[in-house]
């Protein structure tokens, strides 16, 4: 039986990616529609970034964030939609054991990197209004620096963790993946040994990246509110909101999406709702960042208008 039983796990070296149970031709409308999200995706996030780099007004903290967040959010949609595109128009809709650990390795490191990130970006809203005149030394190229990499050394740690963990599992006969892309509820539902453990790590280890990172957010929040009320001039306390505003709306996109499908124990037994989930933080969050920030963002808008004028 044990024989038996390794000669079944070592035939799988390839999942099978269900995706979207529709009609042929409602495939070809997905992968126009999901082509043409990357593809704003793509141009929205490689814009901002090049935008922030080539005008020297914003050569700011809050600019050198931005323009990792776009960062991140290129990489890790581009983890998911190549394959997720290529996978709507064949037929077999493969991919090899190692590749799947690979994205997933890949997918969990740039997400928990953003998620951190988008802490350390109310941080310094946080700095900028509540501590103006510390401001330049809280936040000195060296700091900040520091923090973006700490936020990839944060996104490296939950991603070897959560690839150890899931990988290290047995997957016997069965190798249908009931996602568009490998993820860990899909992974954990096909794995022919207990997963307990792994559904507890998960659990923890989204519960306490969730808690730390909101907790960062509120509080920053807390105090800019406060700062923000007791200004005297109306002009000042609406740029203030103006200036936050983009950044709230993309972390209730963000954690509201993450925490629907990773901060809940009963999120794995819904694999429908969690595809319909994972679109939104897949493809429509990394191309709805970039134009919230820059059709809220007067600074970006002008320095538009410059590079363009430069031209």
């Amino acid at each position: 039986m044990k024989s038996e039983f390794n000669r079944n796990y070592s035939e799988v070296t390839e999942f099978i990616l269900l995706g979207f149970r529709t009609p042929p031709k409602l495939q070809i409308l997905l992968f126009l529609v999901f082509l043409l999200i990357y593809m704003v995706t793509v141009v929205g996030n490689t814009s901002m970034i090049i935008v922030i780099k080539m005008d020297s007004r914003l050569q700011t903290p809050m600019y050198f964030f931005l323009r990792n967040l776009s960062y991140l959010d290129l990489c890790y949609a581009t983890v998911t939609a190549p394959k997720t595109l290529a996978n709507l128009l064949s037929s077999e809709k493969k991919i090899s054991y190692n590749g799947c650990a690979v994205q997933f390795f890949f997918f969990a490191l740039f997400v928990t990197a953003e998620g951190f990130l988008l802490a350390v970006m109310a941080f310094d809203r946080f700095s900028a209004i509540c501590s103006p005149l510390l401001y330049p030394t809280h936040m000195s190229q060296k700091v900040c620096v520091q923090l973006v990499t700490g936020c990839y050394i944060c996104g490296c740690i939950n991603s070897i963790i959560q690839t150890g963990f899931t990988f290290s599992l047995r997957f016997c006969v069965e190798n249908r993946l009931d996602h568009f892309f490998c993820d860990v509820p899909a992974l954990l539902k096909i794995s022919c040994v207990e997963t307990f453990v792994n559904e507890v790590v998960l659990f923890l280890l989204s519960a306490l990246i969730i808690i730390t990172t909101t907790t960062v957010i509120l509080l920053s929040y807390v105090y800019i509110l406060c700062t923000v009320l007791r200004l005297p001039s109306t002009h000042g306390r609406s740029k203030t909101f103006s200036t936050c505003g983009s950044h709230i709306a993309v972390v209730s996109l963000f954690y509201g999406t993450v925490f629907f499908m990773y901060g809940q124990p009963g999120a794995i037994s819904s694999p429908e709702k969690n595809k319909v989930v994972a679109v939104l933080y897949t493809l429509l969050i990394p191309m709805l960042n970039p134009l919230i920030y820059s059709l809220r963002n007067r600074d970006v808008k002008e320095a538009v208008k410059r590079i363009l004028h430069r031209k």
